[in-house]
């Protein structure tokens, strides 16, 4: 079975590279498709629904190497020339809706999560697969949908009543680079400047950061200014509910710093029309909390002596799918079978340790494989001792985590 997998890997990976060649106008107008889906089911069961498609006015996502993903994520979205069945586009992701399905919540109870995607307008008609997988990176569930792209059901967005935003950086060549949103949570109308103010030293502080330092110039960066009626976000285990612009929340799956929101039709409604991709969203609060995903967005509270440092580190999952290196010595999350060989860059089960730090061993005498990551004590590794995804106190990304931030920041503008 496991050889089985890793052909059908084989195969995904020369489709990719069949397409690498592909021109952008060959098959994509300079427009955004955003597709709404609703994912939804239990611990054992997984069901994908189509909600809406809306058209925006300019792509910001990638231009090259359109059908190749950096990493393997918890998801793929892939679209495919309809008449040909090429394909011409391909992104992966993960969700909470996939963590959530590992919590004693979903052992009795069925819940829906919404999940927003962006692909590229096709010029001509195209089929969408969703597909999520499991922790043992099998396809679990697909859903296949044919979009023409003339469809008067299409919904547009982006032209009129976009939110105002401010250019805190302007990377060197706008048409090739990474945009990244700050977003304005639990910020009051009067409070957009203390958010602008906020926006602009998140991202100074990210900037100081390697490899980010190193290739700044590749980065195009705006602060949503997304006004709340109330200051904060909401807090579930002091019974505080608050009316904010993304509905955020701590406490959840029942963790007490997990900070995250399920509104994320609202979160794209607001970025509508905005030049974005990647998504931060600060909330205006002391207390600490966040929560990231891959290729979806992050959440962090600002206002606490740990900002800095959590907004990094959930920028860490959500641009560069890293995954969490500590462990908890007295609980086991069962995330990482140990038979199977993670797709996340930064931690090992040795099962397949290839593409990862075996270039820095014996390079680096601090690089090797330290036992606890992934939240288990045993069986998962890391490349070093500490990491900024590891601990708050760790001033840096090891080298590892460096090397695959790279490589996920050269497979988007070099």
């Amino acid at each position: 079975m496991k050889n089985k997998h890793y052909i059908l890997l084989a195969v995904a990976a020369m489709m990719s590279m069949s397409a690498a060649a592909q021109r952008f106008e060959d098959y994509f107008q300079d427009k955004t498709l955003r597709i709404d889906y609703i994912f939804s089911g239990t611990a054992t069961t997984q069901h994908i629904a189509l909600e809406q498609m809306y058209v925006e006015p300019r792509w910001f996502g990638k231009r090259q190497r359109l059908a190749e993903v950096p990493v393997e994520g918890n998801g793929q979205i892939t679209v495919r020339d309809h008449k040909t069945q090429r394909v011409i586009y391909r992104n992966s992701f993960s969700t909470l809706f996939q963590e959530w399905q590992e919590e004693p919540e979903a052992q009795h109870l069925e819940k829906s999560f919404e999940n927003v995607y962006l692909v590229p307008m096709p010029k001509d008609t195209v089929d969408i697969t969703v597909d999520l997988r499991n922790n043992r990176r099998q396809i679990s569930s697909h859903l296949t949908h044919t979009v023409a792209p003339s469809d008067i059901l299409i919904a547009h967005l982006g032209k009129k009543h976009v939110t105002p935003y401010v250019v805190l950086q302007q990377a060197q060549d706008t048409t090739h680079c990474i945009h990244l949103a700050y977003l304005a949570e639990g910020y009051r109308t009067e409070e957009m400047k203390t958010f602008v103010d906020d926006a602009r030293m998140s991202m100074e502080t990210l900037f100081s950061y390697e490899p980010f330092k190193s290739n700044r110039q590749f980065f195009n960066v705006v602060a949503v200014e997304s006004p709340s009626q109330e200051s904060g976000a909401s807090e579930p285990g002091k019974g505080i509910w608050k009316n904010t612009a993304l509905h955020s929340h701590w406490d959840t799956n029942y963790s007490e710093r997990y900070l995250t929101t399920g509104h994320l039709k609202d979160m794209h409604d607001w970025l509508a029309g905005t030049p974005y991709e990647h998504i931060i969203a600060l909330v205006n609060s002391t207390r600490y909390g966040g929560g990231g995903f891959y290729n979806g967005y992050l959440l962090a509270s600002i206002h606490n002596q740990y900002a800095k440092p959590v907004v990094v580190h959930e920028f860490g999952h959500s641009f560069a799918g890293l995954a969490d290196e500590y462990a908890y010595d007295d609980e086991t999350v069962d995330i990482y079978p140990l038979d199977v060989e993670p797709w996340e860059k930064n931690i090992t089960t040795k099962v397949d340790f290839r593409g990862k730090w075996e270039n820095l061993i014996g390079k680096d005498k601090k690089a090797g494989f330290y036992e606890g990551a992934g939240y288990k004590p045993k069986g998962v590794y890391r490349a070093y001792y500490d990491c900024r995804m590891r601990t708050n106190q760790n001033p840096d990304f090891c080298p590892a985590c460096r090397q695959a931030i790279q490589q996920l920041i050269d497979f988007y503008v070099k």
